[in-house]
């Protein structure tokens, strides 16, 4: 465990007078912890968003600051409500402490302060907080690994199938709309015995550079297994669906990677598929997403391919998109056959 260095930690101290931290203010900075002063509501605000404080130490007397509302807001925001808050009270009186715990408080100070009471429980909610922290950092990273490709840096399959599952369930509830791309690059096995297994992981994640550039911060990319990859979009019909997935096999077609004075040009097939109420689960969408993607190879590779039901078809003949395997590729002199 890390050791207690005063001089990794702020604290910002609000107080409209300074008069009631004058007798710890020198052995605070003689310890080296880094001070910052707010004298009123607006100025704390802004300290705690521009310099994330690891400590708040409010004087509950101070009329410019209303030291419970402060608490309220600090607790409902996910970004501050771990900032320990401290208040300095001349009030005993057990309803009025009770009152400031529910309000995110997590300790309080009598006046007149003593100082070892004081630095004792300065240091007491530092270290707490950073135990927090660094549990957080780990969880993280812990959470990371479980649900990250550990080549592509995408969502692994088990991520993937998670974010599925909300959105078939959040698309039933709501009758919300979603679609699924499947995303295959054409031929990689050639590119392996031609190039060998390390130029292919870097196509692997050149492409996912690309695919993931073309996608919204709401959807869900990640690598399924070996070179095929899963793109959920939520609240997108198939039009919006096939027309992101034409942006994303345009891009990587036209793209090139060069390797030891070679140029590797890839391309990708893809199969949409989208919901439809009379899904029962999210694995009927993506066994169509994989028809869509096979009948896409078949046809030549490097290709697009819608995957509609066909009663669904049979009632939209005239509309796009609402025809089983719409398709789209690009000329076939553009077409890649690495």
């Amino acid at each position: 465990m890390k050791g207690f260095n005063p001089e990794d930690f702020q604290i910002l101290i609000v107080d409209g007078t300074n008069n009631n931290f004058q007798s710890i203010l020198p052995m605070l900075e003689k310890m080296g912890y880094e001070i910052a002063f707010a004298h009123n509501e607006r100025q704390m605000l802004e300290a705690v968003e521009k310099k994330q404080p690891d400590l708040i130490w409010i004087d509950l007397a101070n009329q410019k600051v209303d030291g419970l509302k402060i608490g309220r807001i600090l607790n409902n925001n996910p970004e501050h409500c771990q900032i320990p808050l401290i208040f300095l009270t001349a009030n005993r009186e057990q309803e009025a402490l009770i009152e400031t715990f529910d309000r995110g408080i997590v300790d309080s100070l009598n006046k007149p302060l003593e100082e070892l009471e004081a630095l004792t429980c300065i240091k007491t909610h530092l270290k707490l907080k950073r135990n927090r922290d660094e549990m957080q950092k780990a969880y993280t990273e812990l959470e990371k690994l479980v649900n990250t490709d550990p080549l592509t840096e995408v969502a692994n399959r088990r991520a993937l199938l998670l974010f599925g599952e909300r959105e078939f369930e959040r698309a039933r509830r709501y009758r919300q709309s979603f679609s699924v791309l499947t995303i295959d690059i054409d031929r990689f096995k050639q590119i392996n015995d031609t190039y060998g297994h390390d130029i292919g992981d870097r196509v692997l994640i050149y492409m996912t550079q690309i695919v993931t550039k073309s996608l919204r911060k709401a959807d869900c990319f990640g690598r399924f297994g070996g070179e095929e990859f899963l793109a959920f979009l939520p609240q997108t019909l198939e039009d919006r669906a096939f027309q992101v997935a034409e942006r994303i096999r345009n891009r990587i077609a036209k793209a090139s990677l060069k390797v030891e004075e070679k140029i590797v040009t890839i391309t990708v097939s893809i199969g949409i598929a989208s919901y439809y109420p009379d899904d029962d689960s999210l694995d009927t969408i993506l066994k169509r997403a994989d028809l869509a993607l096979y009948e896409a190879k078949e046809r030549g590779r490097n290709q697009t391919i819608a995957n509609i039901p066909v009663e669904r078809s049979q009632l939209n003949l005239n509309e796009p998109l609402r025809i089983k395997g719409r398709s789209s590729s690009l000329p076939q002199n553009q077409q890649n056959n690495s």
